[in-house]
This record gives C-alpha cells, structure tokens and sequence, in this order.
C-alpha cells in the first residue's frame, strides 16, 4: 500500500503538470501561494485537488461506518471504492492523452479521480490499518524513524524501539520505490501504467486478510 501511494502521488504529479493526488502539504502551499501573489495562480484543477480529496476521505469514512453498522468486514468494500476511482483516473487519463496544459475536462476528470482515490485510500490506512504506518503520508514516518535510529544509535533503544523502526521504514521504502516506478512507468506508457495499482487493489480484493495478518 505504501508503494501504491508513491506510485500513484508521481504519475499524477508528472503526468497532470504538478498535480499532488495524496500530497496535501502540497495543496495547502498552492493555494497559500496564489493567496500572497495573485499572478502565480495555480491551475482549477489544483485548486479542485483539495475539495476531491476530502470527498474521497468522507467516502471511504461513511463506507466503513456502514460495514461496521452491518456487522460486516470493511476491507473488502473500501479497495473496492479506491479500485473503482483507480479505474476511472485511468481511463479519464488515457482517453485525455496528450494532455495540454489548457486541460480537457477528461483530464481534470482524471486528476480529480485520482485526487479522490488518494482520499479514500488514507481514510482506509486510518480506519482500517491503525496497527501500521501510514501509507502515503510520510512526513511522520520519516520522523519517527529518524526519532528512533537516533535512539538506537545513542544505546536508548529497546524492543519497542526495534518494532517501531522496522513498522515505519518498509511503508517509507516501499512509496520510495512506487514514486521512482510511478515516474518510470509513466514515462514509457502514459496514463495505462496505472495498471499497476490497478492490480494491487485486485490482489487486495482476492485476499483481504494480507493487511490484517
């Protein structure tokens, strides 16, 4: 999951023109740019980015809310939700190709898509994956690992320390990993290298219990 989020965060940042689909650091700081200097307007798109990616977050919240209330396991229902906008931000994406820099309504449609994927895809980290790291925001992990190699490298550390290091560094170097063969792969075949998480949601959908083992 880790690797989807890096993967998926690059090709929509390299392939819609700086578009963050899981960065809303980023979002915050151009929407605060365009505030302090009306000329350096960020593009609809990247103004849309923010709203489409709370809406993916309520989404996947009242999802879960609803498997719980039916006593059912959310797993399942929540990849299903971020397969399905994975899908559309693919399509939109390959159908949008070349896209311009004056953008079709196909390729906002696709970086909104996309956008909200990402949302529900943290809202499900959150939800339904708390016992792990997050999967697509890493500022924290990248803090907290540091926090505790420090530790360990100062004789500080204990047991609790040693699980924490290894608990945050594979979901960090697994988006390390998705951003270089997001970048990669859509280089060589535009929006269809979107297959990739694609499959891994499938993958999620056939066997859920991966993420609770």
């Amino acid at each position: 999951m880790g690797f989807l989020g890096g993967y998926v965060d690059t090709l929509g940042f390299i392939g819609l023109f700086g578009l963050f689909t899981a960065h809303v650091t980023g979002n915050f700081v151009l929407l605060g740019a365009s505030l302090a200097d009306p000329a350096n307007i960020p593009s609809l798109l990247k103004i849309l980015a923010f709203p489409a990616f709370i809406l993916g977050i309520a989404a996947a919240r009242l999802l879960v809310a609803s498997c719980e209330r039916q006593g059912r396991d959310a797993h399942r229902p929540s990849y299903l939700l971020q397969l399905v906008l994975l899908i559309g931000f693919m399509a939109c994406g390959m159908l949008s190709e070349p896209v311009a820099r004056d953008m079709s309504a196909l390729a906002m449609a696709a970086g909104l898509l996309g956008t909200a994927a990402m949302g529900a895809h943290s809202a499900a980290s959150k939800l339904l994956l708390a016992h792990l790291a997050p999967t697509s925001m890493m500022t924290g992990n990248v803090t907290q690992l540091v926090i505790d190699t420090v530790d360990q490298l100062r004789g500080a550390g204990d047991a609790a320390t040693t699980a924490r290091c290894s608990k945050f560094f594979w979901p960090l170097f697994g988006f390390a990993i998705g951003c270089a063969a997001g970048a990669f792969l859509f280089l060589a075949f535009g929006f269809v290298a979107l297959i990739v998480p694609v499959a891994i949601l499938c993958l999620h959908l056939v066997k859920p219990s991966l993420d609770r083992a």
